[in-house]
């Protein structure tokens, strides 16, 4: 289905069922096969795989997955494209939908019996909700193959920063600690019915099987980090006060561990981090 077919369709679609888009939910419809292609191509589907997909709209990426895949469970949070999915899907026998909302959701429950783990996430998410549903993917009991996403440009862009840059921050590590994430498409507005103010991006996040350092207390690791960059101008020594650990606990932490209290947060890498973290767990534990 070439593009100007797929605007068509998805125009009598919006018409047939009389569906009105919610802004409050960030609904944007993909509607460019090239981008379709390249999100199918980065989730290196088999017959044998199972997908997890969060917000289908009206089904355009969903036909696609389902084509590729042994299973898809589709969930959705607006009652209005209930009977919509439930219409365009009723010749398909692998796709199964959900209403709910995925934020709140016990994804592993709503999986259970039906999809097989590891499970491949793909999806064109709201973009509201990017950070908090990727930090529910990785923080989740649901075992994951890997994650292909559409979201903001300048997001993904976060997502894959090097230390130093103005991009780099709490995002780009919680994500380089779970994953290997890759910019795989730019998506400009016109791929999008209605279109969105900004670009786009196709991310993909292959899961690590184990992270690059060793954290005993996730926890305490990402509130260090989330602390060092809550105002990017201070200091190190000055960001992390807010945590409450007492400041000779701190200076004896940064001389231990090699790093310069005046540093920002956005110079250290993942690993500095974690060198850091350990020098205060282990201070706070004695």
């Amino acid at each position: 289905m070439d593009d100007l077919l797929r605007i068509v369709r998805t125009r009598e679609i919006i018409k047939k069922y009389k569906f009105k888009f919610n802004k409050s939910l960030g609904q944007n419809f993909l509607i460019d096969d090239a981008i379709l292609k390249k999100i199918i191509e980065s989730s290196n589907l088999t017959k044998d795989d199972s997908v997890l997909e969060i917000g289908p709209g009206i089904g355009t990426l969903t036909m696609e997955l389902a084509s590729h895949a042994k299973k898809v469970l589709t969930i959705e949070l607006d009652s209005s494209l209930m009977p919509i999915l439930e219409d365009i899907f009723k010749g398909y026998d692998n796709i199964r939908i959900h209403h709910g909302d995925a934020l709140k959701e016990d994804l592993k429950q709503v999986s259970s019996g039906y999809l097989d783990e590891p499970v491949s996430i793909c999806a064109n998410i709201p973009y509201y909700i990017t950070t908090p549903l990727i930090t529910k993917f990785f923080k989740g009991e649901l075992k994951i193959k890997t994650i292909v996403l559409m979201v903001q440009k300048e997001v993904a862009e976060r997502m894959v920063a090097d230390p130093g840059g103005k991009d780099y921050g709490a995002l780009s590590l919680l994500v380089q600690y779970y994953s290997k994430p890759s910019i795989e498409a730019i998506a400009p507005p016109k791929c999008f019915m209605p279109r969105p103010k900004v670009d786009s991006a196709v991310i993909k996040l292959d899961i690590n099987k184990e992270p690059p350092v060793e954290i005993e207390d996730e926890d305490l690791f990402f509130r260090i980090i989330r602390s060092s960059f809550e105002q990017r101008r201070k200091t190190l020594s000055n960001s992390l006060k807010p945590l409450g650990i007492p400041s000779e606990i701190l200076l004896k932490a940064f001389q231990e561990a090699g790093i310069d209290p005046k540093r920002r947060g956005e110079t250290l890498s993942l690993q500095e981090f974690a060198a850091l973290y350990h020098k205060i767990e282990k201070a706070l534990c004695d």
